[in-house]
């Protein structure tokens, strides 16, 4: 690396004393006894350089303070000495005392604060060399590139790129293999490429695996492939750097087979025995779904290389293999192997879909054993695991003890409760994180959107959006159908619509989130007209796909339709229809009238009816007042669901639309015997971040004089204009005016009256209901959307009704 400024001696002289120094300084343990060796400049650099290399630095440092007289190999070898070790202060303070610094020396600092992390310095001192009249020499320009390209310093690559231009260093192939790998590492592949086209008769294979590897790394597999088959035509050997990133390159694009081609040229180039290069073999056969022949390079593998073994776990759990995933786990166990943190996140991935809770305790014994339970991906993936497990006790517990809590950490256990139920407390656990200053990510934002769906938050849906839009992120698949179905449940059809026609990429959750939705919102007959569009589109549609458009069916009253779709199931798609479909089919022909055949259903299906079914069949009934079919319906539900109050309610009212009030008293006796309770009718409305709730006849909320008086008016003008209260919906055996008042301040009278006091004029009136309305309140809010000209959304149990200029959205049908 150096030239030493002494008289030309023969080789075998030098060579000589080179080896008695060895000899000596074997057997030599301190610097006290080297005193004797140190006779002239160029034996003491000799002997320095060997301490150098032998590691032995602080005797380097004795024998270079005593030496009468140095040259600049001295003080170069002790700069490179520590800087290659870190200890750059020291290099720094030699290098300034340097009497006479050359392009190695400013060459060895530079490469010290590159290879440890301190890109500016570097660059700052490759400057100032320049400054002083020195030139860099290539391998100088290599280790500024190189840092360049570590941290992505794009902008001061293009400013190195220029002055090579000007300095002429662009034609020499070690500067252009620099440039080439900045521009690739940067995310500029086509600067990389043009500079690498540039340069067709240099091209060696340090650059083609530049090249190559720059490819991979930017997401452009077959590129890769397609270059790597150039270097081979133009007869250029591999090496074990080369071979890695064409096999990334295979495993980005899932091509298994061109992949084997590359393992037989690895085998014929004699790197078959290369560590780095068999980890890449294992990883890029587990990455295609070839379990086999990864696991064969695997156990043919001389050394047992982690890296390699945590590959083989991550290919079967992607596979599904969990159980094989943990087998091999526990052979890393048992072959005292260094398990690593990137081995504990993807078994743990495994655990997260298997029902072995004891293997999961197990492993989180061994991470906190092995002092694994400080790394933040490992608590992230024990806490995404213990989620995913539906044991937030736990989830919440490892993320409370976790010190610094990154995106993925509140995605994991905000993603945890949204999944298992816990919507309310999802969005509490998002406001906090929002609190903590952490910007959300897309896969939090997806999950927060569902969690919003699920409990009708519309504003806060509203805010994630507008945030979403705000950060810039780019257009998202599972985002957009998020948003597609968010705004579809909480009533804003036409903002789902809109959401939906932005989309580039749909996929058939997209279409079924928009089918849904319209059936949702009393539009089925637009949800078929989505179907037939997604047909023509060659998606084909799932089970869930079904559900939704038999849905629609029911609350339009398309029963031929209904029919139709339910029968292509099989026949055409070859999906076989579960309990939830023939739900839909028996609430279908129950809601037409048709109430034998929905019974024949029940009676010719191979899988025994559940609850959804009889209480479809139930609600039927109550609808067209069929008695025996009802109570039939009632008794299996009983048997099926003894503490569910629905049949009991559902029985009650039956024989209460029938004028049967004994029989009604009856079962609310029976009902209160065996201790079921039913849940409170209530409505509720959202107004300023604050939800206003309300139940029958209730007098506790603050504005109450107000309420009941806009009841009041609000009775008199439709009345006025033909309202009737249906008093068939009165549970009480009373007299006519009995009947009426008890009817007149149903919750969802009060919110609606609410509304009228708290929400603008032309803006929308959102009222939510926990039970499906009643007959008399769907016709009380017809009168009132026509008499006062205002647009009434009302979501209960069961669907969105719009009711605009005195008619709903679901025709009647829900």
């Amino acid at each position: 690396m150096f030239r030493l400024k002494v008289p030309i001696l023969n080789l075998c002289s030098v060579a000589s004393i080179r080896l008695k120094l060895i000899e000596r300084l074997h057997h030599i343990p301190s610097i006290a006894n080297l005193k004797g060796v140190i006779s002239s400049i160029f034996t003491s650099n000799l002997l320095l350089n060997e301490l150098y290399k032998s590691g032995r630095i602080s005797e380097a440092r004795q024998v270079f303070e005593e030496m009468p007289d140095k040259d600049e190999f001295s003080w170069n070898t002790m700069i490179t000495a520590y800087a290659n070790i870190g200890r750059l202060n020291e290099a720094r303070q030699l290098f300034n005392a340097t009497p006479n610094r050359t392009c190695i020396t400013w060459s060895s600092l530079i490469s010290g604060y590159c290879r440890y992390g301190l890109e500016m310095e570097a660059l700052e001192l490759f400057w100032q060399m320049q400054v002083e009249g020195l030139m860099p020499n290539k391998y100088t320009w290599g280790n500024v590139l190189r840092v360049c390209s570590s941290f992505s310093l794009l902008q001061k690559g293009e400013q190195l790129h220029a002055h090579s231009i000007k300095t002429k260093f662009d034609s020499d192939i070690f500067v252009v293999t620099g440039l080439v790998d900045m521009y690739a590492k940067c995310n500029h592949i086509l600067e990389a490429e043009f500079l690498f086209e540039a340069t067709p008769d240099r091209r060696n294979h340090v650059l083609w695996t530049a090249i190559i590897t720059g490819y991979s790394q930017n997401g452009d597999g077959f590129r890769a492939i397609k270059c790597f088959r150039d270097m081979r035509m133009e007869g250029v050997e591999c090496n074990q750097f080369t071979f890695p990133s064409v096999l990334t390159a295979c495993a980005a694009v899932t091509s298994s087979d061109f992949g084997s081609q590359v393992h037989g040229c690895i085998v014929k180039s004699g790197f078959k025995v290369n560590v780095f290069v068999e980890s890449s073999l294992v990883d890029m056969y587990a990455k295609c779904g070839d379990l086999r022949s990864a696991r064969k390079v695997l156990e043919t593998m001389e050394v047992d290389d982690v890296v390699s073994w945590n590959s083989m776990i991550v290919g079967c759990v992607r596979q599904g293999f969990e159980e094989e995933a943990l087998s091999f786990f526990r052979r890393m166990h048992e072959k005292d192997m260094k398990i690593d943190d990137f081995t504990y996140p993807s078994v743990l991935n495994s655990l997260s879909s298997i029902t072995d809770t004891n293997s999961a305790k197990s492993i989180h014994c061994l991470i906190i054993k092995t002092g694994f339970q400080g790394y933040h991906h490992v608590n992230n993936a024990l806490v995404d695991m213990y989620a995913k497990k539906q044991n937030l006790g736990c989830a919440f517990k490892v993320f409370n003890t976790m010190k610094d809590k990154d995106v993925i950490s509140w995605t994991s256990l905000v993603t945890g409760y949204a999944h298992n139920g816990s919507h309310e407390e999802a969005l509490k656990i998002f406001c906090e994180m929002r609190i903590n200053g952490i910007s959300p990510d897309q896969f939090i934002i997806s999950s927060i959107l569902s969690a919003c769906a699920e409990v009708t938050v519309l504003e806060l849906g509203q805010q994630v959006h507008g945030n979403f839009i705000k950060a810039g992120f780019k257009s998202s698949l599972s985002v957009d159908n998020s948003l597609v179905a968010m705004y579809a449940k909480c009533g804003c059809i036409e903002d789902a619509n809109k959401v939906f026609d932005s989309m580039e990429i749909r996929n058939v959750v997209t279409w079924t989130a928009l089918i849904v939705g319209y059936a949702q919102n009393g539009k089925g007959k637009k949800s078929i007209k989505f179907y037939e569009e997604m047909i023509e589109s060659g998606i084909k549609p799932d089970f869930i796909t079904f559900i939704g458009l038999l849905f629609a069916c029911s609350h339009a009253g398309l029963v031929e339709t209904g029919r139709k779709y339910f029968y292509s199931m099989d026949t055409i798609y070859g999906i076989k229809p579960g309990l939830a479909h023939y739900a839909c089919m028996v609430d279908l022909l129950g809601r037409s009238g048709k109430l034998d055949e929905a019974n024949e259903i029940l009676s010719t299906m191979v899988e025994k009816p559940d609850a959804t079914l009889w209480k479809a069949l139930l609600a039927a009934c109550r609808k067209h007042k069929n008695l025996d079919l009802g109570v039939k319906a009632a008794k299996n539900l009983f048997e099926l669901e003894p503490t569910n109050a629905v049949p009991y309610v559902l029985l009650s009212n039956l024989y209460s639309s029938n004028g049967k009030w004994e029989e009604a008293a009856k079962i609310r006796r029976l009902m209160k015997s065996r201790g079921v309770t039913k849940d409170p009718g209530k409505s509720w409305i959202e107004m300023n971040g604050k939800v206003h709730t309300f139940m029958s006849e209730d007098r506790i909320h603050l504005r109450t004089n107000e309420i009941y008086s806009k009841v009041d008016e609000m009775m008199i003008l439709i009345k006025a204009a033909g309202y009737v209260p249906d008093t068939n919906f009165a549970l009480h055996d009373t007299d006519e005016e009995g009947k009426e008042i008890a009817l007149m301040f149903h919750s969802e009278k009060l919110a609606v009256a609410f509304g009228f006091i708290v929400v603008p004029l032309g803006a929308s009136i959102r009222v939510f209901k926990n039970l499906r309305i009643c007959g008399d309140c769907h016709d009380f809010m017809k009168f009132v959307s026509g008499v006062f000209h205002r647009h009434i959304i009302l979501r209960d149990s069961n669907c969105f009704h719009h009711f605009r200029e005195g008619t709903c959205s679901c025709g009647e049908y829900w």
